[in-house]
């Protein structure tokens, strides 16, 4: 199998304006996702939501030689909210799925996990 980042970029003042039925809906979507994964044979093997970007903390520099800003990375409309990793044998398929989650959003990222196995 190989494995696969589901990054889910987002509007953060869009989800903290929403209502409760607008996020049961949104979080309705993401058990439908995992469903529709589970019962295709594809497997998450991670995955979360994430805190508000303005909660982030931007590491540079090295090593006990570090500046740290808070807030996001980039200033953009788009954060990145959440990620799911999925072992797939069927990428077409695995997107498809993906779907569910893109409806409504400017689109979600697939990509392909580097193997350090060997």
């Amino acid at each position: 199998m190989t494995e696969y980042a589901i990054l889910l970029p987002g509007d953060e003042s869009v989800w903290a304006q929403a209502s409760a039925e607008e996020r049961a809906e949104m979080y309705g979507r993401h058990m439908k996702f995992a469903e529709l994964l589970a019962q295709r044979g594809h497997k998450i093997t991670a995955g979360n939501e994430l805190t508000a970007s303005t909660g982030a903390r931007v590491v540079r520099g090295g090593l006990d030689q570090v500046t740290v800003t808070e807030g996001p990375y980039a200033e953009t409309a788009e954060q990145l909210t959440g990620f799911y990793v999925v072992d797939t044998d069927d990428l077409e398929d695995l997107c498809k799925v993906v779907g569910i989650l893109a409806e409504g959003s400017n689109g979600v990222e697939v990509r392909e996990c580097v193997d350090h196995s060997g």
